[in-house]
């Protein structure tokens, strides 16, 4: 029972949460932004013009109330996307009219409809994985618009026409004196027009708030402000170039068109890039050009264009990209959306430079323990010209030997009669095991392949074990078989003067197809001064290597599952708090760590070789965030002074203030780097361990000289992660699991 009170309390407060989150980021997410500062800022600037930001407000409380009562996705209403329409249909309309009660009725009547329309339209578009944009402003805006010439109850206002009064109201004199100043202000022509165009957005027309806008912008995002003065100037420009004028277009500044889809093309919606860039460089005059038509023809029906030239060229934008053959990571769009052209763009390079094989089906070796490659890609002896990526794998003893005694049989080679396992998930398409293995020094040519197994993995890609030991193979055609799983014994039948295992990889299912050069996922290579990881690649000849093999200790330590628990006690010389974390999963089926104190959370892998973060999403001044940059990457195989190596998304672990200075360079180049490295430094017995302890180290550089450094310490028992030390320049703190 009480526990069932936690949670009804819990979920209570969750709601409330993401109900006042929506206001608030309804006023941002006009620049598609979460940004808190951000959406104060423009929901003061709202306010310019009091009674318009009044009936914004009640627009925006009016679509939160009917979105939640109606049970519409919470996490969606939270983050403003059906609010910010409504709160842009009510500030025209707020500066339209004159301030009634009427006004109040038809302004929650356009929230209302503007909420239908724009989760009508996420159904429509959304089937595309299409935004709706501003569309449902357009819409409710114009319907609204014609419908009022048989109200007349509402009365044009007049209040533009008194904006001093307007101002002397909100802040006095004072106010009065600025709004004079900045007006006021002698700057370059089209600095002022770009001023005002983006004050135009939220139907103000002064310089005041476009200057306001324009500094939260840039607190926001320095690539959306970057952003917004080339889609202006390339769009100034062009009307130069055509002898027209941005500010005689239309009295309403229509520049705004050309700060909107400069952000959304060049860094919201598409990853920013060299080539983004150039794209918005090439749209834009598109957008000057749509626009002018549509004026031309809208003014028959007294009808403002207003965003419609923005909504018709990002859409179509977006959408041509989606019949593109080949993905391109120079021009690729954001599928995760974090909300921040920054955000998405480190985290898309992370993610390029980390999982840039996630393409690829992993494949393992396909035997147990530690084999040694006698002959690689493009062989001395075989695999040649078609056939050339294959491998021929055999065990030698600590001499260099593969073979007891004399070499004379069979049964005196190492790998002969050892387990061949699979190398990947799949269905054996193609089974031969009734061919005699060979006395030693002959081949079979006739049968060149000798007992072979064929494994269809995915479209175009199979692996086919050969030269595999006489009635050995234990499956059949048509039988599905699992990563690891024997299947036969290595031999020596076919083309084989000695036993040894024939591996390749190929794109279709039969015996003498050529090969494909396909990498090989995580194994370890086994060298004289130690171990090396290698990630998707390719044996070379020579090399002794095997799979990772599980550590008990490691393998059970990072076993999170959801529903777990976890709690640490934290101590920093006298101070002394506890943590508490519990393992969850998203609808997407994505685990997580979520820390119930500060609302962070951690996203991991675990795909049994190694566990590993891809994405921190919260404060970084929590003990959640140290854990993640701790563990980043954790082979669950511990092999003495192994080393490995990884980068973080820069905006995780860099200082901001030199992220500033990053962002505004970011999509041309990029002089940061935040580096980590886990070393395996110690167990207690080999065979029956009790204790592992890992070291790591995060680094962040600037031109690849180190600008900071955390060191950690890790220790692992039979009672999962025991601690993590964190060592920085100033203090030691440790996190030590909690006394059960």
């Amino acid at each position: 029972m009480a526990d069932r009170l936690k949670i009804k309390k819990y979920l209570k407060k969750e709601n409330t949460r993401l109900f006042f989150s929506g206001i608030i980021n309804s006023y941002s997410q006009i620049f598609f932004s979460t940004n808190r500062l951000f959406a104060a800022i423009v929901l003061v600037v709202t306010f310019f013009d009091v009674y318009a930001g009044l009936y914004g407000l009640l627009a925006v409380l009016t679509t939160q109330v009917c979105a939640y009562a109606l049970n519409f996705d919470k996490n969606i209403v939270a983050r403003g996307l059906y609010g910010f329409n409504s709160l842009l249909v009510a500030l025209g309309l707020g500066i339209y009219f004159e301030a009634s009660p009427y006004l109040f009725l038809i302004v929650v009547l356009a929230a209302l409809l503007t909420l239908f329309i724009s989760v009508m339209l996420q159904g429509v578009l959304g089937k595309y994985a299409l935004p709706y944009l501003s569309l449902p402003f357009i819409l409710a805006f114009w319907i609204f618009f014609l419908a009022s010439w048989n109200f007349p109850a509402l009365g044009i206002s007049e209040r533009g026409i008194y904006t001093f009064n307007d101002l002397y109201t909100i802040g006095g004199d004072t106010l009065v004196r600025i709004y004079e100043w900045f007006n006021g202000i002698t700057v370059v022509s089209s600095v002022k027009v770009y001023f005002i165009s983006l004050s135009a957005i939220l139907f103000q027309y002064n310089v005041l708030s476009g200057i306001i806008l324009a500094m939260g912008l840039l607190i926001f995002s320095r690539i959306a402000f970057t952003l917004s003065l080339l889609g202006f100037y390339t769009a100034y420009l062009f009307y130069m170039l055509v002898g027209a004028s941005i500010t005689e277009a239309d009295y309403s500044y229509i520049g705004f068109n050309y700060i909107l889809t400069a952000i959304a093309v060049g860094g919201f919606f598409i990853i920013p890039s060299k080539l983004s860039y150039l794209w918005v460089v090439v749209l834009i005059p598109l957008v000057a050009i749509i626009t002018t038509s549509l004026n031309a023809l809208f003014v028959v029906f007294r009808l403002p264009v207003y965003s419609l030239p923005f909504n018709i060229i990002v859409l179509t934008f977006l959408y041509i990209l989606k019949f593109r053959q080949k993905f391109s990571p120079r021009l690729a769009e954001v599928y995760i959306q974090q909300d921040s052209p920054e955000k998405n763009f480190y985290s898309f390079q992370n993610h390029i430079s980390r999982f840039r094989y996630d393409y690829y089906k992993p494949v393992k070796l396909p035997f147990m323990g530690k084999w040694s490659v006698s002959q690689g890609h493009e062989g001395e002896h075989t695999h040649k010209d078609r056939w050339k990526h294959a491998w021929d794998f055999i065990i030698l003893d600590g001499k260099g030997s593969q073979f007891k005694n004399e070499g004379n049989v069979p049964e005196d080679y190492y790998c002969f009669n050892k387990p061949v396992t699979i190398p990947a998930e799949g269905e054996v398409v193609e089974v031969v095991g009734d061919i005699h293995d060979n006395a030693i020094g002959e081949v079979n040519i006739k049968e060149n392949w000798g007992n072979t197994i064929i494994i269809r993995h995915d479209d175009h890609l199979y692996s086919k074990l050969s030269h595999l030991k006489e009635e050995s193979i234990s499956v059949k055609k048509g039988d599905r078989v699992k990563t690891g799983q024997i299947v036969a014994k290595c031999g020596n039948s076919g083309r084989s003067p000695y036993p040894h295992l024939h591996f390749q990889l190929q794109p279709f299912p039969y015996i003498g197809s050529e090969t494909i050069d396909y990498p090989l996922a995580n194994y370890i290579r086994h060298k004289d001064d130690g171990f090396e990881f290698r990630s998707y690649a390719s044996p070379d000849k020579d090399d002794t290597v095997s799979n990772i093999e599980s550590n008990s200790l490691l393998k059970e330590a990072f076993n999170l599952i959801p529903g777990q628990s976890l709690c640490f006690e934290i101590s920093n010389g006298e101070k002394k708090h506890q943590v508490n974390w519990e393992v969850m999963v998203n609808a997407y089926n994505k685990s997580y760590i979520h820390c119930k104190e500060s609302g962070a959370v951690a996203y991991f892998e675990n795909d049994g070789d190694l566990f590993y973060f891809t994405h921190y999403k919260g404060s970084r001044n929590t003990m959640l965030h140290f854990f993640y940059q701790a563990l980043y990457k954790v082979p669950e195989g511990f092999y003495k002074d192994l080393a490995i190596q990884d980068d973080y998304p820069l905006n995780v672990v860099q200082r901001k203030w030199i992220l500033w200075i990053q962002d505004f360079l970011a999509p041309f180049y990029v002089f940061l780097k935040s580096r980590f490295t886990i070393n395996c430094y110690h167990i207690d017995d080999v065979l029956s361990p009790s204790k592992i302890r890992l070291l790591s180290t995060s680094e962040n550089l600037i031109m690849d000289k180190q600008t900071g450094r955390i060191d950690f310490m890790i220790d692992i028992t039979d009672k999962g992660i025991e601690s993590v030390t964190i060592h920085t320049v100033t203090r030691q703190t440790q996190m030590k699991q909690c006394a059960e």
